[in-house]
């Protein structure tokens, strides 16, 4: 598919899209953002290759639209379309994805007090 080809956007087709959540991360930083983003300024855990796959995932979905301007690829996001061919869902998206982070970001639990079987560093002092 050409990248100025617009696909329809079908609910199945944007459903298997965003089972991923690389590309659920992808959507939701276009959504935060209000200017097109080159497809290296995104935080993806994964590998340049890896990353290229999951952008073309969504531009076949009709979630993004991809662009050059010079050697970069830039991104924006299909807000309108999507919106309007499925109501409400890309809000939803991020709403449920900046929970997912905020519950991730938790901080993290107390250290675990010593084992009873292990030593405390007193007793380690006084055996030396």
């Amino acid at each position: 598919m050409r990248d100025d080809d617009v696909p329809t956007i079908t609910l199945q087709q944007v459903l298997e899209a965003l089972v991923d959540p690389v590309r659920r991360s992808i959507v939701t930083q276009l959504y935060e953002t209000s200017v097109d983003l080159r497809c290296g300024s995104f935080d993806l855990p994964v590998s340049k290759s890896t990353a290229t796959h999951h952008f073309r995932v969504l531009r076949e979905a009709g979630l993004i639209h991809q662009y050059y301007v010079g050697t970069s690829r830039m991104n924006t996001l299909r807000r309108a379309e999507v919106d309007e061919a499925l109501p409400g869902l890309l809000e939803a998206l991020v709403t449920a994805d900046q929970k997912t982070r905020a519950t991730n970001r938790q901080p993290a639990p107390p250290k675990r007090a010593h084992h009873p079987r292990e030593p405390t560093d007193h007793v380690k002092a006084a055996t030396k």
